[in-house]
């Protein structure tokens, strides 16, 4: 049995719908929630919370329907991107409001705070006002408040967002870590909705892709990013979706697309058309051939550059064809990658993927 199940879910707020959501949750999972800015993702949250009335459709946690239930009701925590803590509190303080509903053990209250600050290396800051914190400290707060109840789901909507990169990084791994350490009993499940990618490579074991307010995908990491079932989803993550036809197949299948041949370890039969994918940062960059392992070393030009968050994404002309790459900022200069340069595309047969 699932743990959260949502089922056929519609919510009607005027000047947005969700349509027909359905999707499950089991025990552990870290489901991240990706899609454009308007898809849904935080009233998909925000109605599993309990925060919206359906209009139609289930919400089933551990086998309980809790549609209907308040927030308060339902087993389930949130953390948002904004803290929300208690400023008049100091930490130990807000880390407890939750338990204390639940408590009224004072010694049971500090063992499981102290338990869960120090799992989230807070453990040495009770005294301190919300006040003096830094971003990331802040935010270990509020997650430690959402955990510490225990919570069969917990909800987080873009927690990392306002944070620095480094500030992100060590956060990923302290919060994994925390939630699979901290109930073991419980195995709780995670909800996360970003718009960062690198949460969902460090984090989450499934994805779902939203848009419109309705579910596109649903899969694992390795299906939505380089299995995507259709133009929107390719292109909202990134992925090289290419069509070609293959030429020969054996230990190494190769396709032609356009005027280019590409290798893939997939197998697929001579003749036929087939769609390929490859990731952008699967394509390595380089002004000259040296030795390398890959199959696929195509020349190409550097048509657009542009600047998404702490990256460069670079749109190649690959003698007709137009693939994505993605490149920091040191590695462009370093290799002096600007628009119009030429240069050579690399990347392996086991990074292109037969997906129709």
């Amino acid at each position: 049995m699932a743990l959260l199940e949502v089922k056929n879910l519609s919510i009607d707020l005027g000047e947005f719908h969700l349509r027909n959501i359905s999707l499950t949750v089991e025990k552990k999972d870290y489901l991240a929630v990706i899609g454009p800015t308007g898809s849904g993702k935080s009233v998909l949250l925000e109605a599993i919370a309990g925060f919206y009335p359906t209009k139609a459709g289930r919400i089933i946690l551990d086998g309980r329907d809790i549609t209907t239930l308040p927030p308060e009701k339902r087993g389930i925590s949130i953390v948002y991107q904004d803290f929300m803590l208690f400023p008049h509190l100091n930490v130990f303080d807000n880390i407890a409001f939750g338990l204390r509903k639940i408590t009224s053990s004072k010694v049971e209250i500090e063992r499981e705070v102290k338990t869960i600050a120090e799992k989230l290396h807070i453990d040495h800051i009770f005294h301190r006002k919300v006040s003096t914190l830094s971003g990331g400290e802040k935010q270990r707060v509020a997650i430690a408040r959402a955990l510490v109840v225990r919570p069969r789901i917990l909800l987080m909507d873009e927690p990392f967002s306002a944070l620095d990169e480094k500030t992100r990084e060590n956060l990923r791994a302290i919060v994994k870590k925390a939630v699979r350490e901290y109930d073991t009993i419980h195995d709780t499940a995670v909800v996360h909705v970003t718009h960062d990618f690198e949460d969902v490579f460090a984090l989450a074991n499934k994805v779902v892709v939203m848009n419109a307010g309705k579910v596109v995908q649903i899969g694992t990491v390795e299906d939505i990013f380089c299995k995507p079932t259709s133009d929107f989803v390719a292109d909202f993550v990134g992925t090289n979706f290419v069509r070609g036809k293959v030429l020969e197949s054996s230990d190494i299948t190769a396709v032609r697309v356009g005027n280019v041949v590409i290798y893939t370890t997939d197998v697929a039969k001579p003749g036929i058309e087939v769609t390929l994918s490859i990731r952008p940062e699967a394509i390595i960059l380089a002004r000259e051939l040296g030795e390398s392992s890959a199959q696929n070393i195509l020349p190409a030009r550097v048509m657009k550059i542009r600047k998404r968050g702490h990256l460069l994404w670079l749109i190649l002309d690959v003698d007709g064809l137009m693939l994505r790459a993605v490149i920091t900022p040191n590695a462009a200069e370093l290799l002096g990658i600007k628009e119009g340069v030429k240069l050579y595309t690399m990347f392996k047969a086991s990074n292109v993927r037969v997906v129709g």
